[in-house]
C-alpha cells in the first residue's frame, strides 16, 4: 500500500514532464528558513507559494497567515450527524537578526472552541481525544484556542550547514509531517483526515523543545515534549511534564520535493486509555507552481501507532491532492485507509476503513488582503460487513463551505 501510494506521486510528476533527480536548489538562509515553516518545524516543499502577508517594522520583519471556512456537513446512516460549524486559524511570527543567525517568535490562534460547538463536528469514523468525558467517535474535535506560541533561533555554520532551536509552550515536536491544517495538499479541505491521530496529531503538543541540523539537502531533528492529548477546555494552555521524544530525519532534493521519516513515544496520549503509543511515519510531498501562479500539491502519508497497552498496531495511509484547473478552480482529492479500533468501546477489533473524497473550489473575489470562496466535497466509504449494521452498506457524508484567507502578498 505504502509503495502504491509513493509510485502514485511519482507518476504524477512525470506525467507533468517534471525531472524527479533535478538537481538540488540551493541551500535556505536563516530568514528564508524560518519564514517557510508551516507548523512547529514541519516544512511543505519550497516550491509552494505559501499564503501570507509580509511587513517591515524598524528592523523587525513581520509574517501573517490564516484561514477560515464556515462548513455545513451532512452525513447518512445510524451514526452520521448534520452540523454548520467553522474550522479556522490565524498566524502571526515576528524575526529579527541575534548574533550570525536569524531569531523569530510566532503564535497561532484558533476560535473553533467557540465556532465548532458542544466540542466537535461530525466526521464519520473519526477517533481521537474526548469530549463530555467520553470518548470521541464520528467525530472531530476542534482545536486549542492557542496552536502555537513558541521560539525558533537558526544559526548558520559554514557555508553548508544550519543549526536550528526550538521551543514552544505550544507547538509541534518533530513528529510527523506538516498537520493537516497547514498541508499544501489540504488547503482546500476543511475537514480533518480520519488518519489524524496516526499521523499528525502532535501538531498541539505542549512543553516542546527541538534540536536540528540541516546540511544541504538532509536535515536530522529530535523533540523532548508532553504527549498528552489536549483536554477538553479548549480555552487554556495544557501543561505537562517533557515525558515523550521523537527523531525526524527530512530530504529535501529540490525545491519540488519534500520526504520525511519520523518516529516518537508518546507517553499516555489519551486520558481514558492506558500504556503508551510509539507512532511511527513517512511521507514524500510534491508542489508544482503551475502558468497561473497556483500551485499543485500532493501529499502521500502513512503512520502505525503500536499501543503498549494492548501490544497492537494499527496503520493508516493517505493521498490527497489539490490541482487548480484554472487560476480560480481547484480540484481536491483525498483518499484514505485507516485501521479503527475504537469504534465500539465494548469490541476492541480493529476495522479496516475506506474513504474517497473529491471536492471543488471556487474563488469568488480577491479584494484587499482577502481571497474567498465556495465549495464542496463528497466522501464515499467503503466498510467491513461487520460494521454495516452500525453505519449502513454505504456510508456518505457531503461538506458545502465558503472559505476566506489571508492573500499572498
Amino acid at each position: 500500500m505504502k509503495v502504491r501510494f509513493v509510485l502514485a506521486v511519482i507518476l504524477c510528476t512525470i506525467a507533468t514532464g517534471q525531472e524527479v533527480n533535478k538537481k538540488p536548489e540551493p541551500e535556505l538562509s536563516p530568514a528564508m528558513y524560518l519564514m517557510s515553516l508551516a507548523s512547529g518545524t514541519a516544512l511543505n516543499p519550497l516550491a509552494w507559494p505559501m499564503p501570507m502577508l509580509m511587513q517591515r517594522k524598524a528592523s523587525w520583519s513581520l509574517d501573517y497567515m490564516g484561514q477560515a471556512f464556515l462548513v455545513d456537513t451532512q452525513q447518512s446512516g445510524p451514526r452520521g450527524g448534520d452540523k454548520l460549524y467553522s474550522t479556522n486559524w490565524g498566524m502571526a511570527s515576528a524575526q529579527h537578526s541575534l548574533g550570525e543567525g536569524k531569531l523569530m517568535f510566532d503564535a497561532m490562534l484558533s476560535l473553533e472552541p467557540a465556532t465548532v460547538t458542544n466540542r466537535s463536528y461530525p466526521l464519520l469514523f473519526q477517533t481521537g481525544e474526548t469530549a463530555y468525558g467520553r470518548p470521541l467517535t464520528d467525530a472531530q474535535h476542534p482545536h486549542d484556542f492557542v496552536m502555537g506560541l513558541g521560539a525558533h533561533y537558526v544559526l548558520p555554520v559554514g557555508e553548508h550547514t544550519l543549526l536550528q532551536f526550538y521551543y514552544a509552550a505550544i507547538g509541534d515536536p518533530a513528529l510527523g509531517p506538516v498537520a493537516f491544517s497547514h498541508r499544501a495538499s489540504a488547503a482546500e479541505l476543511p475537514q480533518a483526515t480520519i488518519g489524524h491521530h496516526w499521523q499528525d496529531s502532535t501538531h498541539i503538543a505542549s512543553n516542546v523543545a527541538t534540536v536540528g541540523i540541516k546540511y544541504r539537502w538532509g536535515q536530522l531533528e529530535a523533540s523532548g515534549f508532553h504527549g498528552g492529548e489536549p483536554n477538553e477546555n479548549r480555552w487554556n494552555i495544557d501543561w505537562g511534564g517533557m515525558d515523550s521524544y521523537s527523531g525526524r530525519v527530512s530530504v529535501f532534493p529540490s525545491r519540488n520535493w519534500t520526504a520525511q521519516f519520523s518516529a516518537g513515544r508518546l507517553t499516555k496520549p489519551e486520558p481514558l486509555e492506558e500504556g503508551d503509543v510509539v507512532r511511527t511515519t513517512a511521507s514524500i510531498h510534491y508542489t508544482r507552481v503551475r502558468g497561473s501562479g497556483e500551485a499543485w500539491s500532493t501529499s502521500a502519508i502513512w503512520g502505525r501507532n503500536h499501543k503498549t497497552a494492548s501490544d497492537r498496531d494499527t496503520n493508516a495511509w493517505l493521498l490527497e491532492t489539490v490541482f487548480p484547473a484554472t487560476r480560480k478552480d481547484f480540484l481536491t482529492g483525498r483518499f484514505e485507509v485507516a485501521d479503527k479500533d475504537e469504534l465500539f468501546p465494548d469490541q476492541p477489533e480493529a476495522f479496516r476503513v475506506k474513504a474517497f473524497t473529491a471536492g471543488y473550489t471556487r474563488d469568488i473575489a480577491a479584494k484587499s488582503i482577502l481571497e474567498t470562496g465556495i465549495g464542496a466535497n463528497v466522501t464515499g466509504y467503503a466498510i467491513p460487513a461487520a460494521i454495516q449494521p452500525a453505519y449502513g452498506a454505504h456510508p456518505w457524508a457531503v461538506s458545502v463551505y465558503f472559505r476566506v484567507r489571508l492573500k499572498r502578498s
